[in-house]
């Protein structure tokens, strides 16, 4: 049985699409530190990861996210405005630094859109992440009509 794939420049790493366009909004799916498929760095924050890697790290997958909706909405020159960042860091108990690694997704977003990649953000503490990345984000836009 043969099954048609959309290429795309962010591989989906399991049973999903990279971004879903729908009522005006685009959504991603969680993006980590991947270039061509392959994890650039694994690990945990405060542990084999410190704070300046994380923030390169998140970097690329905010530049995935971006990515994403520029190849579902054909530019990225279709973003109203970016609205929600969520990224997610695999950090040590203790770890409290979220925010700070964080802000290397943040600096994607405006550096590549703007004033239009100014968001409100959550930074979230977790154990673990897929295939051991020490970051994953999700982004939420609002489409020109």
């Amino acid at each position: 049985m043969s099954e048609d794939r959309v290429s795309t420049a962010v591989p989906p790493q399991g049973a999903y699409v990279p971004a879903v366009v729908h009522g005006g909004l685009v959504w991603t799916a969680g993006m980590t530190p991947r270039r061509n498929g392959v994890l650039l760095v694994r690990g945990t924050v405060g542990r084999e990861i410190d704070v300046p890697t994380a923030q390169q790290a998140v970097a690329v997958a905010a530049d995935n996210t971006l990515t994403a909706i520029a190849e579902a909405l054909g530019s990225l020159d279709a973003v109203e405005r970016c609205l929600k960042l969520t990224v997610f860091v695999a950090a040590v108990d203790g770890f409290t630094e979220h925010s700070a690694v964080a802000d290397g997704a943040s600096a994607v977003l405006v550096e590549r859109l703007g004033e239009r990649g100014v968001v409100a953000r959550s930074a979230v503490g977790v154990a673990s992440l897929p295939s051991g990345a020490p970051v994953e984000v999700e982004l939420l836009a609002a489409v020109r009509r």
